[in-house]
């Protein structure tokens, strides 16, 4: 197993846009976002979860380069208090890449970090399949692990009563048991849809057994 911090240290980010001044900046720039004191859970730790998981899946992506370079970006904008993440986080890669892969490798990494809003894939599109995969993968550990991402989440949150988090946490996990598949690729579907299945309806019912009277805005994050 590759250890975190090699998964988001330079050489792994120099391998995708390689080794020069503005790419060092950059690479700087992108861990010190993550690396903000309020990310309880969207962190430095869940970005190596994400790039080690694509990196393993990679064999299923079309640009496997493409899909590497949006988790990198993919909460790079994170603001509880905002409900445009994603597209604030994708207007950044497109800025932080300009001159540093390709224009088309560009693009497609804007429109990998914008399906992470809804994770939902369209049918047959491989690099979102293995990004959004890696990036809901939480979802499927132990219970304990899911517990502790909750926790997490909920401290990022802190600026919402516990009414408004809970109205908007039952929305999210409502949404995401909703979707026909939670995980697009067959190697890991069979695998981790039964326990993250288990985790939401689990919590959906510890918190809809407290009730809530108001929305939350923006809805809690999902992965």
């Amino acid at each position: 197993m590759t250890a975190p911090g090699s998964l988001v240290g330079f050489d792994a980010w120099a391998a995708l846009a390689g080794d020069s001044p503005i790419s060092r900046t950059e690479w700087a720039a992108i861990v010190g976002a993550w690396s903000e004191p309020h990310r309880r859970y969207h962190g430095l730790a869940h970005l190596a979860a994400v790039l080690g998981l694509v990196g393993e899946l990679a064999g299923a992506a079309s640009d496997p380069a493409a899909v590497a370079l949006a988790a990198w970006y993919h909460d790079i904008a994170y603001d509880p208090t905002r409900t445009d993440n994603e597209q604030v986080s994708a207007d950044r890669a497109r800025a932080g890449l300009r001159g540093l892969v390709p224009e088309a490798r560009v693009d497609e990494v804007v429109r990998l970090v914008l399906l992470t809003a809804r994770h939902d894939p369209a049918p047959g599109d491989a690099n979102g399949a293995v990004l959004c995969d890696a990036d809901l993968s939480v979802l499927a550990g132990p219970p304990d692990a899911y517990a502790a991402y909750a926790s997490a989440v909920r401290a990022e949150y802190g600026h919402l009563s516990d009414d408004e988090f809970t109205a908007g946490r039952i929305g999210l996990l409502e949404r995401l048991l909703a979707l026909p598949q939670l995980y697009r690729l067959p190697a890991v579907d069979d695998e981790w849809t039964a326990r993250a299945r288990a985790n939401l309806t689990a919590e959906l019912t510890l918190l809809r057994s407290r009730g809530a009277s108001a929305p939350a805005t923006p809805p809690p994050a999902a992965g």
